[in-house]
This record gives C-alpha cells, structure tokens and sequence, in this order.
C-alpha cells in the first residue's frame, strides 16, 4: 500500500479520458486488491498542487464493456491509494430535449436497471451492512463541480443535477426502451456511474459524476439526431474532453482537506452483524472497507 501523509483526489476517466495532461511526479501503480484486479494501473501524480490517482475505467485502449468492469476493485484500489473524493468524467445520452450533445449535466440521482447486484456491494458472506443512499452524490463536491463547470464551459450549457439511468449494456437502448425511460422524466442514460457510487459510498469515499453528453440516445423523432453511434459518441467526446479536463484543473486545487459532508461516517450505524459473528475471511477482505468503524467500536 502507498503511503500517505494527506488524501488523494481520485479521477475515474471514462470513454475517451484514458490519461490526464500536466501531471507532475508521476508514477504508475498497479494495485492489488482482495476483490481482484482493477481495470489498469493507476497513475499517481501531482496536478495543481494536490496529489491525485487517475484510473481509466475501461482500461487504456477501451479494453472491457462496462458489465466486464471490476467496480469493487477500482474503488477498493482508490481506497488502498488514501482516496476520499471520486470525481467520475463519463459519457451519456440524453433523455430530454434540453440537454443537448455537448452538454454537462452533475448528476444529483441514479436509477439502475443492471443486474450486477452482487458486485456492487463490498458486504455479504457473512457481513451485512446497509449504507444510506437516499442521496447517492456528495453534494459539496458535485456544488464544486458545478460552479467550476459554469465558470469554464463557454457556450456549452451545464446543468447542475440530472438523473442517470444505468442499464446493463454494452448494446444502446432499443426505441421502445428509450421512450419509456423518457416518459419516466430521467435525464441522462449509461452504464457504470451507479455501481461506482454505491461502492464508493460504502467505501465511505466522496463521489460526484460529470457526464458529459455525447447523443440523444434514440428516442428523438429527429432521425438525423436519434441514430446513436460509436463514431458519433467519439467524435462528440473528443469535442469536449478537453473541456473535462479544465474543469479538472480548475476543481481539484478548490477541494479542501477537511470534509464536512457526511461520506466519510456513511458506515457509522450501517454494519448491522455483530463483530462476533463475522467470519474471519470475509473480515480479512473488508478489513480497510470497515476499519474506522471497527476501531471505533
């Protein structure tokens, strides 16, 4: 493990953000973890005088489908680095007429329709905890975000809360689906922000989302702008990666040290099996996932 004499700012990179420019003092890592092997090696670094751990969720070179993702591991593997805020930098389509490709939505909310229910937990076999996720994003961070977004988005619309769907993939929605989610009033819709939040709640890290928006999924009547494509999610992400990563520059030096917000105590009263009673395997692989609260007992 990487030692560390203050916390890390993770960055999750998503489709197109395989690498951050301006790092300084850089070095790759590659982590292991109990929960097995994230998507790549993290690379550590110092960017605007604060001490970050970049991870491309899909691995460099676009390398697994978002079901092929090993979210335990990633988030395990911040944690390991002294990571206790995740920013996400991720693609989606939008479900609404106002939220343009191009656009920034901070999503505030989550609905899952993905069927990965035991990989998006730490707990089970033998440990059972229940986390608070009435309100899935750190508010302090994605306000951050969101004032750091407005300030350099130029004439691109940033939206300060936004519902994400997470379907399973890796196909895009079919047109029935896509109407219905749209009639269900959801903003946005992908396939990975929802597991990393949860994990990253339970790992009682800081966790906000920047989806950027690449298409219109294929609800719009439009048939010029409801084709959803690969070329067309590249060509829209190459357009405002670069963008992603001012707001990085900008936001990371903003973060303070100290968190006030409540995600770092999101386990206090939400192990509900006795210490007693854990079996010694599974204590063993959740032992940095639950040692504040142990201590504390």
């Amino acid at each position: 493990m990487v030692e560390m004499t203050e916390a890390r700012i993770g960055i999750l990179g998503g489709s197109g953000l395989y690498r951050i420019d301006g790092i300084g003092e850089k070095e790759s890592v590659r982590i292991d973890t109990p929960f097995g092997s994230p998507s790549d090696t993290f690379e550590l670094g110092v960017l605007e005088g604060r001490k970050i751990a970049f991870l491309p969720r899909h691995g460099r070179g676009h390398r697994h489908l978002p079901s092929e993702i090993n979210y335990r591991a990633n988030i395990h593997g911040m944690k390991q680095l002294g990571v206790n805020r995740i920013i996400s930098v991720s693609a989606v389509g939008s479900l609404k007429k106002e939220i343009r490709p191009l656009d920034i939505v901070l999503v505030d909310q989550f609905f899952d329709r993905s069927k990965r229910s035991t990989e998006q937990t730490f707990f089970g076999d033998g440990i059972a905890g229940h986390v608070m996720f009435a309100h899935p994003i750190c508010e302090d961070l994605q306000r951050l975000l969101y004032d750091v977004a407005k300030a350099e988005a130029g004439d691109v619309q940033v939206h300060p809360k936004g519902t994400y769907l997470n379907i399973e993939g890796p196909a895009f929605s079919t047109r029935a689906e896509s109407l219905t989610y749209q009639s269900w009033g959801i903003d946005v819709i992908g396939m990975t922000n929802m597991t990393e939040a949860r994990l990253a709640r339970e790992a009682e890290i800081c966790y906000a989302s920047m989806a950027m928006v690449t298409d219109y999924d294929c609800w719009k009547e439009d048939e010029a702008e409801s084709t959803v494509s690969v070329d067309m999610i590249i060509e829209n992400l190459n357009r405002n990666i670069s963008l992603a990563r001012r707001i990085l520059k900008k936001a990371i030096p903003l973060i303070t040290e100290e968190r006030s917000c409540g995600c770092g105590v999101a386990l206090d009263n939400a192990v509900i099996t006795s210490r007693d009673r854990m079996p010694k395997q599974t204590l063993d692989r959740m032992e940095l996932i639950l040692a504040r609260v142990l201590n504390k007992a």
